[in-house]
């Protein structure tokens, strides 16, 4: 699970970070240093909000009993499927908005105070968080390994965003950030279907959902989990050996839908129409 929990730290890191970096070079070119404290303030509290978010769910989850523990799983599977379908699509549509979105609405707390500068700060970051929070536990319970594997790749790919959008406040590097949020909304698609198919069969577990034993294949014996390469399809493609009908359904319907949606820009919709 690596590569799949590196690819949501570092999308979701990059996210933030560039919040981050883009709120504090507003500051700073405007000459207007004496708010970054309150800018720091705002992105603490997101963090803890969120890493607290998380352990009540780990907390939680801890005390259900197993059907109780599937449904509730399963539920924030979905849910979490529906956050990064929104992130993706919203990044497409903001990233060359963002800048200026995020610059008017700090202009605006500076002119109200310190304090809503704070605000803006959390906001900001404090939604990014949230959804990782989400996401990441969704990853986790899949990964059926413990938090350990799952963990190290969330952090190295939250310090692989933090150095990046350091190195682009810097002006050491500069990459098309349009180019980069296309390539990885497209592999999160896969990776969200996944969870989706996941989620699906925690709820089947759980008795909510029909078909647990209506399987669309097992490949126990010739693609086992185990395997190099079957841990390799279940790192980035949440693949499971034994696949119920529902979610190979699931699975590919989301992606027929969600990846041409994702990839075929509305511009281009448009021009194909006429």
């Amino acid at each position: 699970m690596l590569v799949n929990n590196g690819l949501i730290g570092l999308r979701e890191g990059l996210e933030a970070a560039l919040v981050v970096s883009i709120l504090v070079a507003f500051l700073v070119r405007t000459d207007r240093r004496s708010s970054l404290p309150f800018v720091w303030l705002g992105v603490g509290v997101a963090v803890l909000l969120s890493v607290g978010f998380g352990a009540l769910i780990t907390f939680t989850t801890s005390t259900m009993s197993f059907q109780q523990q599937e449904a509730f799983g399963g539920g924030m599977s979905i849910l979490a499927v529906v956050f990064v379908t929104g992130m993706i699509f919203w990044m497409r549509k903001a990233a060359r908005t963002i800048a200026a979105e995020l610059r008017g609405k700090m202009a605006k707390a500076l002119e109200i105070g310190p304090w809503a500068v704070a605000v803006v700060a959390f906001i900001s970051v404090g939604r990014e968080g949230l959804e990782t929070a989400v996401f990441f536990y969704s990853s986790v319970q899949s990964a059926g390994v413990g938090t350990t594997e799952p963990l190290i790749g969330f952090l190295v790919g939250i310090a692989v965003a933090i150095a990046l959008a350091w190195l682009l406040y810097a002006g050491a590097i500069r990459f098309d950030l349009g180019k980069f949020f296309t390539w990885t909304g497209a592999l999160l698609v896969f990776v969200a279907a996944g969870v989706l198919a996941y989620g699906l069969h925690d709820l089947q577990e759980a008795a909510i959902l029909p078909g647990l034993d209506t399987l669309a294949f097992d490949l126990s014996e010739t693609v086992p989990e185990a395997s190099w390469y079957g841990a390799l399809l279940k790192g980035i493609f949440n693949y499971s050996q034994r696949t119920t009908v529902l979610q190979a359904t699931a699975w590919v319907a989301y992606v027929a839908v969600v990846l041409p949606l994702f990839l075929v820009r509305p511009r281009d919709r448009a021009l194909t129409a006429r």
